[in-house]
């Protein structure tokens, strides 16, 4: 039997302890022991980005990195960014311009597209296509995956609050 380790960690603004083998997937972790299946794994080898979450901020491959460690790190998930019946600027940025179709690598691209709108808040086409990069696809020509970007960017400016003089 493998030997157990504590993960404490914060995940959608919440705290969880649990006991983890040091080999188990963070993807695993999230979506089987924390139960966030919005959490979705293609390839399992970082390649297709459907895992991607925050990682302290931090986009990064849930698949590549392993639960432990996890410890002591804050996580977001596609769930933190809004709910059925409340969606996000970016959510709704993709429902509007159709940026989806079958969904399964939404999830990630969602969250590759939080961090970086949270650092480019006035992106060009390029610039979104540049950060899309490591998310495939298989759906969609990415042009309207682009468009709701672009569009979620204006409104989150629009939305701001002007700086002080």
């Amino acid at each position: 039997m493998s030997e157990l380790h504590l993960i404490q960690t914060t995940v959608n603004g919440r705290a969880y302890e649990r006991q983890a083998e040091a080999r188990l997937l963070l993807s695993d972790f999230l979506r089987h022991d924390l139960g966030l299946s919005g959490l979705h794994v293609g390839c399992e080898q970082g390649a297709c980005g459907a895992c991607t979450i925050l990682f302290d901020g931090q986009p990064v491959r849930a698949c590549l990195l392993l639960a432990v460690q996890a410890d002591g790190h804050e996580l977001l998930t596609v769930e933190s960014l809004g709910t059925p019946d409340k969606l996000n600027v970016l959510q709704s940025a993709f429902w509007e311009k159709h940026g989806l179709q079958c969904g399964y690598c939404t999830p990630g691209i969602l969250m590759t597209l939080t961090a970086f709108l949270q650092d480019n808040p006035t992106p060009t086409e390029h610039a979104v296509r540049t950060a899309l990069s490591g998310n495939l696809c298989r759906c969609t020509g990415y042009q309207n995956i682009v468009a709701a970007a672009l569009l979620a960017a204006e409104q989150l400016l629009a939305a701001a609050p002007a700086p002080q003089a």
